[in-house]
């Protein structure tokens, strides 16, 4: 009887957030999900999908639905208020981003304060998939640009490249290459952000310290990522021309830089592993 109810719980639960989030989803996928600054939108909810599926046994054995908990209720209103804004406005981040609290009000209400404890990272985790307002992208972006620009600039040119920089345009030979807001912008530093957050999740390191560290060197870890990125597709336009650095290269290159900073990050860890945190793990 006790799981019949639970299923019961569950399901009632997923048919109301399926009726309020499926529409928002599918106009998501079908504007902001194609552009390039937002693509990552689909891997970020998978990855929320996946990692609470993970705990779903947790979940299951603290369940004790208490309808008293105003705390909750206050949050799931509050939420649905936001949503109901978000909703009616035409405001994506307002109908996205009510999620967060809803699911926190749901789960609280449902598993109590065990259950929220544990729930934690994948409804933090729902924070790379609200669109920033443009007016923040715009102006943490253009700095971002700047940096990378100015590290391939300098890199090249020490390599014996002839190559020059006005602004994010590089000249490189006959090529002129602009760096975009899809190669060197705030929504990469997100995504790479989001992988790593979830690498030390997947991790469990108990060490505040050491997540923490890891979490903050993401940060120059994806600038790096991106710097490689540009590279790769200026000596691809260099060597092979333009068409060559805008068709398939240019796509693969968004691999590339998924590829180095995830391999940073398990470097990074591993070398923290065994220095600074090494006498930690130890105890």
């Amino acid at each position: 009887m006790a799981r019949r109810a639970y299923l019961e719980f569950l399901a009632l639960i997923g048919l109301g957030l399926a009726l309020m989030y499926v529409p928002v989803i599918w106009g998501l996928a079908q504007g902001l999900w194609k552009s390039d600054d937002q693509g990552h939108g689909p891997i970020i909810l998978a990855l929320t999908a996946w990692s609470f599926y993970r705990r779903k046994d947790q979940l299951a054995d603290c369940f004790a639905p208490r309808g008293g908990r105003w705390q909750a209720w206050l949050l799931i209103g509050v939420a649905c208020l936001v949503y109901v804004v978000g909703r009616s406005q035409h405001v994506t981040i307002f109908a996205v981003g009510a999620a967060m609290p809803l699911l926190a009000g749901l789960i609280w209400l449902a598993y109590g304060r065990v259950g929220l404890k544990l729930s934690w990272f994948p409804i933090l985790f729902l924070f790379f998939l609200v669109p920033l307002p443009g007016a923040v992208v715009d102006a943490l972006t253009q700095p971002m640009k700047m940096g990378v620009s100015w590290a391939v600039e300098g890199l090249l040119y020490q390599l014996g490249y002839p190559i020059a920089r006005i602004g994010v345009m590089l000249h490189i030979g006959q090529y002129q290459l602009l760096v975009a807001d899809a190669c060197a912008g705030l929504h990469t530093l997100f995504t790479v952000e989001a992988l790593g957050l979830l690498y030390l999740n997947l991790m469990g390191y108990t060490d505040r310290g050491r997540n923490f560290l890891m979490a903050v060197l993401i940060v120059p870890i994806s600038f790096f990522a991106n710097a490689v990125r540009v590279i790769v597709l200026v000596l691809v336009t260099y060597y092979f021309g333009d068409e060559a650095g805008q068709g398939f290269v240019h796509g693969f290159a968004g691999m590339v830089l998924f590829m180095v900073a995830l391999l940073l990050t398990v470097s990074v860890d591993g070398i923290l592993g065994r220095t600074l945190f090494k006498k930690r793990a130890a105890k």
